[in-house]
């Protein structure tokens, strides 16, 4: 059983000093690894193991091939003018040929699980002689396997996978216990800039998380397209997140007169504190109609845009 610490009873700077104290106590003499996505969660247990470790903690960024615009080069240099060296790792091809044919949720899911902690990270984990793995597992991840909603690629304990046994190697958590809003103070707590402690979530799956259906590296490079405008043009509405969704449906559509059997993006938009619950955000519809305009026009093969109107739950924010 996991105590939550509520963040309105976080005191950063005890829990910070606590869990310094507790990786320094694990890891002892020894090496640890992790991998940096620059996500919240992730960029705030960088630092912890930084804090905590120094050059004993080695970083690295897997370039799936399934991240945003420009999201592997932007991460790297933003760290490293925080003092936190990444190296960056070339696993795309390994990713997409696990995803190969694979179109339901859970078995993408476990596809980049598998080639995540077994293949790619697993290989350098073995190759850099660490034995501890830092990860920025937080409760709500925890919350949303266990219950069976979805499985979070991070999470084994508590599914009875003992990690040690199964990839040769310790799992560290020390966020486990906060949900996204106490993360974000402790980010900012250990001196994360804003930009980063207060991003918006992003999935562990990537964008990968956002293609219904197969994922190749063209549907992924469509809802990447349309993913650089639904960011910038809801960047200032202060919502908890907002992403674009490539649909597996083709439907009709009109493009130079004729008909164009293409796809389809949906929109989603949430308000939300912590991620349990969330409710859309209701954006004015001229907002609507410029990033359907837009999408419509760069990005190619997409003929409709949809907002999606459900609330989480019986809904989930991310789609897969």
């Amino acid at each position: 059983m996991i105590t939550e610490i509520k963040a309105h009873d976080l005191d950063t700077k005890q829990f910070v000093e606590q869990k310094i104290e507790e990786i320094r106590s694990t890891v002892k003499e020894g090496l640890a690894i992790n991998a940096l996505s620059g996500g919240v969660d992730s960029s705030t247990v960088t630092m912890l193991g930084h804090r905590a470790l120094g050059d004993r903690l080695r970083t690295v960024f897997i370039e799936n091939g399934l991240m945003r615009e420009g999201e592997p080069e932007w991460v790297v240099n933003l760290f490293g003018s925080l003092g936190v060296k990444v190296e960056l790792v070339d696993a795309r091809e390994e990713f997409f040929s696990a995803l190969e044919g694979i179109t339901d949720p859970e078995e993408k899911r476990e596809a980049i699980t598998q080639t995540f902690y077994k293949d790619v990270f697993g290989r350098m984990v073995k190759e850099s002689g660490a034995k501890y793995l830092f990860q920025g597992t937080i409760l709500t991840d925890v919350d949303e396997t266990v219950a069976g909603i979805k499985r979070q690629h991070n999470v084994f304990e508590q599914l009875g996978i003992d990690p040690q046994e199964t990839f040769g190697y310790h799992i560290i958590e020390p966020l486990i216990q906060l949900r996204k809003d106490g993360v974000r103070k402790v980010g900012e707590e250990l001196g994360l800039p804003e930009e980063i402690f207060q991003r918006i979530p992003f999935p562990g799956p990537a964008l990968s998380a956002r293609v219904i259906g197969a994922v190749t590296p063209e549907r992924i490079d469509t809802v990447r397209r349309a993913t650089t405008i639904v960011e910038r043009r809801l960047e200032g509405y202060g919502a908890f997140q907002y992403m674009a969704i490539l649909h597996e449906d083709r439907v009709t559509g009109m493009r130079d007169r004729k008909r164009d059997y293409g796809q389809q993006i949906e929109i989603r938009c949430w308000d939300s504190v912590d991620a349990r619950t969330a409710t859309p955000t209701r954006l004015p519809f001229d907002v609507l109609e410029g990033l359907a305009g837009e999408i419509v026009n760069d990005v190619p093969g997409i003929v409709s845009v949809t907002y999606n109107i459900a609330t989480k739950p019986p809904s989930t924010i991310e789609v897969v």
